[in-house]
């Protein structure tokens, strides 16, 4: 059994990334899919495995290099249970990155340590990348408040927690007010974004 793999979850990109299209950005689609490429590139050496439900998504995932898993779930939650489920047959962690981070620096080198490591969006509320043991029954919460979800799930199940609220991996693409300069440099040799950590 290997290591660790890295799991990524990704949508179509043509309807990726929602509160930028309601706000207006236009290259919502290019930045949505330029974000999980240097994802992906970043989760190199490591085995990567994409959580998708279109054959786009496999093909994206096949041309950086990265395995893909065809998800018919319902929901995020759903989705990613089911790969970490896949996962667990062949790796002892598993490190589930979002598709959208601005500096994904450093995934693909990470040591998991002991237990559980939740980093948090930069609000300290989300999860933007989820590091834990395979076979666990470990019920997934993304979406509202997750950090303290998943905090109040691996305190269930007993293990070692982490907390890390001021890493690189905090500043995710979810709305126009997160782009910043990156809306301008778009297009131009800035992109993607090259950010020196906090």
């Amino acid at each position: 059994m290997d290591d660790v793999v890295i799991l990524v979850p990704l949508k179509r990109f043509d309807i990726a990334k929602l509160r930028l299209r309601e706000s207006g950005v236009a290259a919502a689609t290019e930045i949505a899919r330029a974000l999980a490429a240097q994802v992906l590139e970043a989760s190199h050496p490591r085995h990567v495995i994409v959580i998708g439900e279109s054959e786009e998504i496999a093909a994206f995932a096949h041309d950086h290099g990265a395995e893909s898993f065809e998800s018919r779930a319902t929901d995020l939650n759903d989705a990613v249970t089911r790969a970490y489920r896949f996962a667990g047959e062949r790796f002892e962690y598993v490190i589930i990155a979002h598709g959208d981070l601005r500096e994904p620096t450093g995934l693909g080198t990470f040591a998991p340590s002991e237990g559980v490591t939740i980093f948090s969006d930069h609000h300290g509320t989300g999860t933007n990348v989820l590091i834990l043991p395979t076979e666990l029954d470990f019920h997934f919460a993304y979406g509202v408040q997750s950090a303290r979800h998943h905090l109040r799930e691996a305190h269930r199940l007993h293990l070692t927690t982490t907390l890390v609220t001021d890493s690189p991996w905090r500043f995710d693409i979810d709305e126009s007010d997160d782009l910043g300069p990156i809306t301008h440099a778009y297009g131009g040799a800035e992109w993607p974004p090259h950010t020196t950590n906090p």
